[in-house]
This record gives structure tokens, C-alpha cells and sequence, in this order.
């Protein structure tokens, strides 16, 4: 299927590792190879695409995201900027502003406080400002997330500052196909995206991509795994617990598990969550951020809204801690794994 730009658009399961993926060019790659390769895209088919951020061009950026771009479209439209992370989100409105559609990266999301109040006060407000009369399309790419044994204010899980402000699409990819698909289709919306990168995925694995590009919707959840016993709801880097403590219940109790990637945590897609829950009457949400108001506490508020009589017992959550993300030595004792993941579903199963 086309869309209107004559871009594929991802099949259903795009995103499930293990996925049979339609016919035709495909690469195996890791993810930040898959997002260059949608920022190639978006730059080769459409010359208003611009890059801006610390280190993007001459350095490549600080995980190598934006690998040969200075090269292929030059110094106009890859734009080294100082260290200023206020000034790269306000340039970027006043670029939106002017006509073009730019592309702000912070080099990790911990960073991104000190611009915050360009998204809260221009970036989230312009469309209502101005009653419609002008549109912000510009992306605010963020590795985010722990694991790889990162330094303070490089590990936060900050998604649900983002989802609480409306005005915003907040995006979260979890394989390099659909990072590709939904960086793509971020670049290409009218209206603004913070696009969280789950930096412990950038090298952990590689996924066939098709080399033709493609896009997926935004603000579509995704069910990577059917089954009927108890859902599980995850994004971004928690999939891959997510997924395999799924194996195990699989393998070792029989149990059928329908797995949910959220893939777009606001505006959050309640129908997909609400009608899975629905099926099986069980539930566990998992996500990295802290636990307080944290996005699980919304997916929970959902499905009791709308599927509260199917459910057969309480709804867990397994998440990170609310403390700081912890240095070096106990970051994995913070981060949700596959044991934690089970052990809550077993719960929830013999309840």
C-alpha cells in the first residue's frame, strides 16, 4: 500500500522481530543505521529538511546518527550549532516558522531541560496561538533511556513530561524498522514530534529493512504478539524484555501472551490497548520511567474506563523506581527485565 507521497506504508507487523516483512530490497541493519537511513530519506525527497544540533554535522553526531549527511546535502541544511540547547529548539521554531520542516537533536534527552521552555511555551502552543494560522512540522529527535552505562542526566526516562503537554506527539520506536517507518512519517507531519530514541537499542540488534522507504501512522499501537490469557504493554527499549519474558511464560506455562508496542505514547492509542485487554481480561504495562504518574498510570486509567468489566484481576505495573536512574554498579537492578516482567504476569494469571 501507497501513501499519497507515493511512500510504502509498513505493514501491520512491521515492527515484530521475527516478522515475515513483504517482498522486495531488503537490509539488515541496527538502528541508528535505520535512522539515518530515514533521515537521508527525508532529506533527498524533500530539500526543506534541514538538521540542526550539537556535533550533527562535521562529528556526525554523538552516536553517528547522522553519518555522511554534511557530505550529501552540505553545510545549509546540516547545521552544526554551539551548545545551546534553548537556542537549537528556538531556531527550529523560527525555521518551521519561515517554511522549512528542521529536525532539532539533543544529544541526549537529559540535556533537553534547558530548552524545555521553548517546547512548552512556543513549540506544543503555536497551532493554538495563532488559531490555526500557522502550523509547527519540525521533529525534536532525543536518545533517551539507561543501560549502556551512561553518566547523570544521561539514563532519564522523562516520556511523560512530553505526553502531558498537549500540542505534541510523543514517539517511541523500538526496532530499526520502525524507528525508520515513524522517524520518516514524524518528518513529514504538520504538526510538532518528540521523538525519543532508545539509545540501549541503537546497537543491540539488527532487523531487515526495506530499502524503499516507508512510513507507519502515527499514533498507532501495534500488536506484536496475538494470544488470549494476558496482555503485555510496553515501548521503546522495554519490547525486548517485554518479548522475551513473553517466550518464557510461552515455553515454560503454556500461556497465551498478546503483546502491545505503543509505539506513539501520546496521542495514545486507548482503542487498540482497551479492546486487547478486552479479549484476554489481564494486564501488565511495563515501562523504564519512574513509577509515579508515569505513562503506565494512563494505560491503566484507560482500560479501567473502558474495559473494566473484562478484566479478571488488578492490573501490574513494572517499571523503574522512583529515585534517580542509579550510576554504574545498579542500573540493571532499576531497569525492568524479563524475570521481573513474568513474575508479575504470573501474578496477575493466578490471581
Amino acid at each position: 500500500m501507497m501513501t499519497n507521497d507515493g511512500l510504502a506504508l509498513a505493514p501491520p507487523n512491521a515492527g515484530a522481530e521475527g516478522a515475515e516483512h513483504e517482498k522486495g530490497s531488503m537490509t539488515l541493519m541496527n538502528m541508528v543505521g535505520a535512522l539515518n537511513l530515514a533521515l537521508d530519506d527525508a532529506m533527498r525527497m524533500d530539500d526543506t529538511v534541514v538538521l540542526l544540533g550539537q556535533d550533527v554535522g562535521r562529528d556526525e553526531g554523538v552516536f553517528r546518527v547522522s553519518a555522511d549527511l554534511l557530505d550529501r546535502y552540505g553545510d545549509q541544511r546540516v547545521l552544526d550549532t554551539p551548545l545551546a540547547e534553548a537556542a537549537i529548539i528556538g531556531g527550529a521554531v523560527g525555521l518551521a516558522l519561515y517554511g522549512l520542516k528542521p529536525i532539532a537533536e539533543m544529544q541526549f534527552s537529559g540535556f533537553a531541560y534547558q530548552g524545555f521552555h521553548q517546547v512548552e511555551q512556543h513549540v506544543a502552543r503555536f497551532r493554538n496561538r495563532t488559531r490555526g494560522r500557522f502550523s509547527l512540522p519540525m521533529v525534536i529527535r532525543m536518545p533517551y533511556g539507561g543501560g549502556i552505562r551512561a553518566l547523570e542526566h544521561h539514563s532519564e526516562s522523562r516520556e511523560a513530561y512530553y505526553a502531558h503537554t498537549p500540542g505534541l506527539y510523543m514517539v517511541i520506536p523500538s526496532t530499526p524498522r520502525n524507528a525508520r517507518a515513524l522517524l520518516l512519517a514524524s518528518i513529514q507531519s504538520k504538526d510538532p514530534v518528540i521523538f525519543y530514541e532508545p539509545k540501549a537499542s541503537y546497537r543491540a540488534f539488527k532487523e531487515q529493512v526495506p530499502d524503499e522507504p516507508e512510513v507507519m501512522p502515527l499514533g498507532k499501537a501495534q500488536v506484536v504478539r496475538e494470544g488470549s490469557d494476558i496482555t503485555l504493554i510496553a515501548y521503546g527499549a522495554m519490547m525486548r524484555p517485554t518479548l522475551e519474558a513473553a517466550d518464557e511464560l510461552v515455553d515454560a506455562d503454556g500461556v497465551s501472551v498478546e503483546v502491545i508496542d505503543l509505539l506513539t505514547v501520546s496521542p495514545m492509542d486507548t482503542e487498540t490497548i482497551t479492546t486487547s485487554v478486552a479479549k484476554t481480561g489481564r494486564a501488565v504495562v511495563i515501562h523504564e520511567g519512574p513509577r509515579t504518574c508515569g505513562i503506565g498510570s494512563e494505560i491503566v486509567a484507560r482500560v479501567v474506563e473502558e474495559s473494566l468489566m473484562y478484566l479478571e484481576a488488578p492490573i501490574r505495573r513494572i517499571t523503574g523506581y522512583d529515585v534517580q536512574f542509579p550510576y554504574f554498579a545498579h542500573e540493571r537492578d532499576f531497569l525492568p527485565n524479563p524475570t521481573r516482567i513474568a513474575h508479575a504476569a504470573r501474578e496477575v494469571l493466578d490471581f
